[in-house]
């Protein structure tokens, strides 16, 4: 038979992973009133959450990149109207705010 303390060691440790199973799921997201998510792991689980007040940028705040603005927001004119489209590859360090193309406004 197993000491006591290693038994409550145990069974701490299936608790936790039974809470872990059983911790009810974030809210559905409504994209009506959100227009940013981040990806959040937790418990051994991963869900969307919304992001209650996102920065908001526009093409204007992004400096010294007019070719690569000029050619994302013809892209997505291009995709919004139906007409063929590439991909938008979002790149840059972890944490650097990467944003789908079709929040930003041209000004």
């Amino acid at each position: 038979m197993q000491e006591p303390d290693q038994l409550f060691a145990r069974i701490e440790r299936l608790v936790e992973r039974l809470d872990a199973l059983y911790t009810p799921r974030s809210a559905t997201i409504d994209w009506e009133k959100s227009i940013a998510c981040l990806w959040r792991h937790r418990h051994g689980r991963g869900d969307l959450e919304a992001v209650r007040h996102p920065h908001r940028i526009r093409l204007a705040d992004l400096h010294k990149i007019d070719e690569q603005k000029n050619e994302i927001d013809r892209n997505t004119r291009q995709f919004l109207a139906g007409l063929p489209a590439n991909n938008a590859l979002l790149w840059g360090s972890r944490g650097t705010g990467k944003v789908i193309a079709h929040q930003y406004t041209a000004d």
